[in-house]
């Protein structure tokens, strides 16, 4: 029997920075922002800056920053999990949740090409 396609962002699994499975169930009924990042983009320091200040501001208020690193994007995320780990907890002090760094392109692309198939599910969701 064919596996049943995702019909909502929630019925993704996922794996986090730590490599452990991880059911995107857990954030029904939230604003999700769902971000691709890398360490070594020129807009790093900018970008989570702003995301730490988003997420600071309305974390309590049902919203969730779900951070995916890339590295398909100039080679910019080019660290293993646990260099990007330190590198966004400890030099950026990020506090929201950051997930294996993972491909959006290629034959390599995350399953069900995650972050692409999650948009085209919102977009659809909306007409």
């Amino acid at each position: 029997m064919a596996e049943e396609s995702p019909k909502s962002i929630y019925d993704f699994t996922v794996k986090d920075i730590g490599g452990n499975d991880m059911s995107l169930s857990e954030y029904s009924g939230k604003v999700l922002l769902i971000v691709n990042v890398a360490s070594k983009c020129g807009l790093t320091h900018s970008n989570y800056k702003e995301l730490n200040v988003l997420y600071e501001k309305y974390k309590n208020q049902g919203f969730e920053i779900l951070a995916f690193p890339c590295n398909q994007f100039a080679g910019q995320e080019p660290g293993s999990n646990e260099e990007i780990k330190d590198t966004v907890c400890t030099i950026f002090k990020a506090e929201f949740p950051i997930f294996d760094k993972i491909d959006v392109n290629g034959k390599n692309a995350a399953p069900e090409r995650l972050l692409r198939d999650m948009l085209l599910l919102h977009h659809l969701l909306r007409l």
